[in-house]
């Protein structure tokens, strides 16, 4: 009778191990390739003054929330300053403190981002402002574009988007070409359009925000409008009209607070500066999953010493190979010499490559055979004849590296990575099938051991499963779910089916 916990247990697994890579890959953002990278965006802010001889007090904004993009680091720099946060809502600044600056100072803000796609939410909750008392002619003119515009919206959305729609295409009708004579620069224009949202009671301020589109060396704060709507913050641009904030800008402050204040000097000036660079994505997955605490990031292989990364790097392959095995001897009937003999076959022909191994394999077990039939003659017991054909094997291996090291052959010389146990034991093996079985039956078996290595070798070598497997090891669930569900198959192996082709084609014996 079946077990139903065997199919219950490898589906739990396989979608187990399914879950935990891909929240990995989407939340995380680890590259699901070995060669994947992405840009990182370094944005430098610095602040130069001359100091009057006392105290110094400076203050810039610094961005606070990233909808959009994720903060891989951040650096306050300057010259024996002291340093201070403060944090409130959705706005956030530096404070440096010095109690006697002199001369020329330079102060650095620089932080480095990616885009990445996990949520950021805005964290102030406004209250609905009051009605403002407009003067004329401005107050005839609002109240004739807000009416128009309250008759053709359902919505703060629809609201916002209708009048800056509005505003923005009929700069020709009077009461929109009153309202833009007001305003004689963006950041302006935006203001006079919170200024119209206040008649309606709809929550607004300015965003002001940062293109990342090219390196630029004295870059400068755009202004977007954002509305709540009594849930959350929407973002437009008040020129166009368009929603949500441009996945190249990087939000920087809100409010119309200054960008910097000083006290203790004179002539300040804030110079922004981008730069591009590329970086590889599992770098950068890596830093954000420690920004974010992640369990995942202190138990994984990347927190290893690099030695140790290494050696997971190929001991997560096996597996892979193990399952190789499971599946060329479970449905197609190949047989081998021992179970999981062809891995450790298959991680030595990593490094002599496939066809030298399989010659070098091929010579030490013809030449370990007929020696240890051979020993056969002499009559010795188990344990010693083991212990023979072993230092023979040793002995061959080396003879095989001095000779070929003699005729310039650097590649054998890796054949001292094969396994020595092993290949003792599959001599004693096939010796003993050789015996019992015939030689056919111990060739064919060798020949299984061979096909089986190679093919585990060709899975195991491929770089972006061995990415997989180490960035992923969760999938080791998966390959777990599998071998239990391959562990119950009890029909027909391909290799079988020769042999019953009577009883297929309806034939009796």
């Amino acid at each position: 009778m079946r077990n139903p916990a065997v199919p219950v247990w490898a589906v739990l697994l396989v979608l187990a191990g399914l879950a935990i890579s891909a929240y990995k890959a989407v939340i995380l953002g680890m590259p699901v390739r070995p060669d994947q990278q992405t840009e990182v965006w370094s944005i430098q802010a610095q602040i130069g003054f001359q100091a009057d001889g006392g105290p110094a007090i400076v203050d810039l904004a610094v961005p606070s929330v990233l909808p959009g993009f994720l903060k891989l680091d951040e650096h306050f720099i300057a010259n024996r300053y002291g340093m201070a946060i403060e944090e409130e809502g959705d706005r956030r600044k530096v404070e440096w403190v010095k109690r006697r600056a002199q001369g020329s100072e330079t102060l650095y803000y620089r932080i480095s981002v990616t885009r990445s796609e996990q949520p950021a939410a805005w964290r102030d909750h406004p209250s609905f402002p009051s009605p403002p008392d407009y003067e004329e002619p401005y107050a005839t003119a609002i109240r004739v574009i807000i009416n128009d515009v309250r008759q053709e919206s359902a919505d703060v959305f629809t609201y916002t988007r209708e009048l800056l729609r509005r505003l923005n295409a009929r700069r020709d009708e009077p009461n929109v070409a009153l309202l833009r004579e007001a305003a004689d620069s963006p950041a302006q224009w935006t203001r006079q359009v919170i200024e119209i949202l206040k008649g309606v009671r709809i929550p607004a301020r300015i965003l002001w925000v940062l293109p990342l589109k090219d390196a630029a060396s004295d870059a400068r704060l755009l202004p977007l409008l954002q509305v709540h709507n009594g849930e959350s913050w929407l973002a437009f641009d008040p020129e166009t009209g368009e929603s949500g904030v441009p996945d190249y800008m990087l939000p920087w402050r809100v409010g119309d607070d200054p960008l910097y204040s000083l006290s203790g000097g004179r002539g300040a000036e804030v110079k922004l500066s981008v730069t591009r660079s590329d970086r590889k994505l599992i770098e950068v997955a890596r830093d954000s999953a420690q920004r974010l605490d992640s369990v995942f990031a202190d138990f994984s292989p990347l927190a290893l010493p690099v030695d140790s990364q290494n050696v997971y790097r190929v001991l997560l392959m096996v597996p892979l190979g193990a399952l190789i095995v499971v599946l060329m001897r479970t449905f197609v009937g190949i047989s081998t010499f021992g179970t999981f003999m062809p891995v450790l076959i298959a991680l030595a022909f990593r490094e002599t490559q496939l066809l030298w191994g399989i010659a070098l394999f091929t010579l030490i077990v013809s030449l370990g055979l007929m020696l240890r039939f051979y020993l056969e003659r002499l009559m010795l017991l188990l344990v010693p004849r083991l212990t023979a054909i072993l230092i023979i094997v040793v002995g061959l291996m080396l003879i095989i590296s001095l000779v070929t090291n003699k005729l310039g052959f650097e590649r054998t010389l890796s054949v001292a990575l094969f396994p020595m146990v092993i290949l003792a034991m599959t001599i004693e093996r096939m010796s003993i099938t050789w015996e019992e079985n015939g030689a056919r039956e111990a060739i064919l078996h060798g020949l299984g051991s061979l096909l089986i290595a190679s093919l585990s070798y060709l899975v195991m070598k491929q770089p972006d499963l061995v990415h997989l497997m180490f960035v992923f090891p969760e999938l080791l669930l998966v390959v777990l779910g599998l071998s239990l569900l391959m562990g119950r198959y009890t029909g027909y192996r391909l290799s079988e089916l020769r042999r019953f082709r009577n009883f297929r084609d309806g034939d009796q014996p």
